[in-house]
């Protein structure tokens, strides 16, 4: 058998991201084949990855990406925030914001199934094969996709090191509706985080419990019923303006007074706000609670 070198065991370390005493293991169970040891780790490393696929994985990045009338906005999802901060993570999770938006799967199972551009196995086995190589669990949780038709464009913003993600679709003149508004006006998503474009979205039942609401606030005001249900449409309206997109009060603005659509539409009197998606790393999701020094010390442990 051939002598395992310190030089063998860097070189297997490089080309698979594996532990030092994992690919000298490797190379001792091959032979001190290259090849072999590579093959050995790799399907230790999916043994391994399927060991970590039950742990939570809340913490990781948003990215989008545009490609001519298409806009693609993702979530991948790591254990810690550790993990979310490498190259080989932002680097995987570009690619994947750029591959739906060139190939736009139908759903998350058609994505994990295509092959992107330049590699050689689909999305299921890179997940995989990143598992391994990095350490704890990794999953493509979901993607958004909009398209435009030739009076549309799109605003994209990331925002807190690609925790929030927003896109914005809107209708009118290109001449006039410059990119910078666009700009504009997915960060307010982001940082706003609307519902609902207009009011007209907003569902009957969000608007019946909303009602209830108001009413039990107001049940021993001793007031008339007919000024009751004015006060009632007076904060209905007020609930349109802060959870409707076009409603809000621009975040640009100084003055505080004026909307989203106002603002838009100084630029291009017959612009519309079409559609918009916000992503938030980890939103609905449960949450282990770790602070960053937790998670360098465990890194540093393994």
């Amino acid at each position: 058998m051939a002598e395992i070198t310190a030089k063998m065991v860097q070189e297997l370390r490089e080309k698979t991201g594996a532990g030092m005493m994992d690919c000298k293991k490797a190379l001792n169970e091959s032979g001190g084949d290259m090849e072999k040891a590579v093959e050995h780790l790799r399907k230790a490393g999916m043994a391994s990855a399927g060991k970590k696929a039950g742990r939570l994985a809340s913490e990781g990045l948003v990215d989008v990406a545009v490609e001519g009338n298409v806009a693609a906005i993702v979530e991948v999802n790591s254990e810690t925030d550790f993990v979310a901060k490498t190259p080989d993570f932002q680097n995987f999770v570009k690619g994947v914001a750029q591959h739906v938006a060139k190939q736009k799967p139908a759903d998350l199972a058609a994505l994990l199934q295509q092959t992107p551009a330049g590699a050689a196995s689909n999305y299921e086995t890179l997940t995989k094969e990143l598992v391994a190589k990095i350490g704890e669990n990794i999953s493509i949780r979901r993607f958004a996709i909009l398209q435009a038709q030739p009076n549309e464009k799109f605003g994209a913003y990331l925002h807190m090191g690609n925790k929030i993600g927003a896109l914005v679709k809107v209708q009118g003149e290109a001449a006039k509706v410059g990119d910078e508004l666009l700009k504009d006006l997915a960060m307010h998503v982001a940082a706003s985080a609307p519902r609902f474009v207009h009011r007209e979205q907003i569902p009957e039942d969000v608007k019946a419990k909303e009602r209830e609401i108001y009413l039990a606030q107001l049940a021993d005001s001793g007031k008339p019923k007919e000024m009751l249900e004015k006060i009632v449409e007076g904060k209905l309206g007020k609930f349109a303006a802060e959870v409707c997109f076009q409603e809000q009060a621009f975040i640009k603005d100084p003055s505080g007074k004026k909307s989203v659509l106002k603002h838009l539409q100084e630029s291009d009197p017959s612009a519309r706000i079409v559609e918009f998606v916000r992503f938030q790393v980890g939103e609905g999701m449960a949450k282990k609670e770790e602070d960053f020094a937790a998670e360098v010390a465990k890194q540093l442990g393994k």
